[in-house]
């Protein structure tokens, strides 16, 4: 059972993680046949990006980037999603800190996954798949939304023993970021294949 973001296809933003404006180092080609690179983190479905800028753009760590259909100013187009492995240091030292701004901007979409989640098998409930939940806090998390619906993070941690909700979502979505499990309870499986651009 996943916690699904609004139906769309596409993201259409995206958080700059990083800017490489002569490509990847490791990348041995002449510097006339590389391009610039961003790598960038998708607002709703947390998809890691490869973009290539338009010319002369500037960018800002944790920048909001338009990568929608049209009007995107900085972003010439989409190169391809990328997996966890291929952030560079930077990257993956900023994912943390955008992940938790999200999360905070779309609230209501986690605590609806809390009041929504379903068995995944007749073993295992989707509750469990958040860091430091067991057995015990899921029958705990179920028998108080039986009593009302949860409304806010502030609510799950007054009603349940879980203190950090937002915490936990993050380190979920930072584990289904990694590969770390098989399942995705909020983010798109990673690929690395290229992409087609959207424009």
């Amino acid at each position: 059972m996943t916690s699904r973001p609004p139906t769309k296809k596409f993201e259409e933003y995206a958080y700059v993680l990083d800017h490489l404006p002569r490509g990847y180092p490791e990348d041995t080609r002449p510097i006339f046949k590389k391009d610039p690179i961003v790598q960038a983190v998708g607002d709703t479905y947390f998809t890691l990006l490869e973009l290539v800028p338009r010319k002369g753009a500037r960018f800002s760590p944790q920048e909001p980037i338009f990568i929608g259909r049209d009007r995107r100013d900085k972003i010439d187009h989409v190169k391809r999603r990328i997996t966890f492995d291929i952030l560079t240091a930077t990257a993956r030292s900023e994912l943390p800190f955008i992940i938790e701004k999200l999360v905070e901007k779309s609230e209501p979409r986690f605590v609806d996954f809390f009041n929504n989640a379903r068995p995944l098998t007749t073993r295992m409930h989707s509750l469990e798949l958040l860091p430091g939940i067991g057995k015990k806090l899921m029958w705990d998390i179920l028998e108080e939304r039986r009593k009302a619906p949860f409304t806010s993070f502030q609510d799950i941690a007054e009603r349940t023993q879980i203190r950090a909700p937002k915490e936990i979502i993050v380190k979920r979505i930072l584990i289904e970021l990694g590969a770390e499990d098989k399942y995705n309870l909020f983010t798109r499986k990673p690929i690395v294949e290229k992409e087609q651009d959207r424009s």
